[in-house]
């Protein structure tokens, strides 16, 4: 499971690489030939937001695994781990559900926009809103695989919170900072 997960997360990783640079060179080719040869690449633009929504979302993936998406986490750190174990499975429950209402969404965002073409492109408009279908996929993929580590005792104390926290970094800079300072 775990190599299928480091896998996972390598291919999205050189998705997200390979749609950035894509973008960089649509963008920067178009925004030169505009201004030195008066012309430009017609569909470019419209290709550069296709690929940013898509590197918006498959990031947003690689932020859920990695924790790393904002979130509050003082009341949960303060709880015993049993409490703790109670909130993630409440909130991983939660957010099953909402992934599943944006999964709904965006299936029926897909269906509808199937025949409709986009303008400079041509591509189908079901190849933007099917990043909503990948990425409630893919995190509820996630939050499953959570729910069965948090069921059956296989996290540690850390893991119950599902957020990574700066703060400590920050502490933990400014301590060796200190110290440095003192020893100058």
């Amino acid at each position: 499971m775990e190599k299928v997960s480091r896998f996972l997360e390598k291919l999205l990783n050189i998705f997200m690489a390979a749609a950035l640079g894509l973008m960089v060179i649509l963008v920067f080719g178009n925004v030169i030939l505009r201004y030195l040869f008066n012309s430009g690449i017609t569909w470019s633009e419209e290709m550069s937001r296709y690929l940013f929504v898509w590197l918006t979302f498959l990031g947003a993936i690689g932020a859920f695994k990695s924790k790393e998406h904002l979130g509050v986490d003082m009341l949960v750190r303060r709880l015993p781990r049993g409490a703790k174990k109670a909130v993630l499975v409440v909130s991983d429950l939660l957010m099953l559900f909402v992934l599943f209402l944006v999964m709904e969404g965006s299936w029926k965002m897909t269906v509808i926009n199937m025949d409709s073409k986009a303008p400079a492109t041509g591509l189908p408009l079901s190849f933007v809103y099917g990043t909503g279908i990948l990425v409630s996929l893919a995190m509820g993929l996630i939050l499953i695989n959570n729910l069965y580590k948090v069921l059956f005792n296989k996290l540690k104390d850390e893991d119950l919170i599902l957020i990574s926290d700066s703060e400590e970094l920050v502490d933990y800079q400014e301590g060796n900072l200190g110290k440095e300072e003192k020893q100058a």
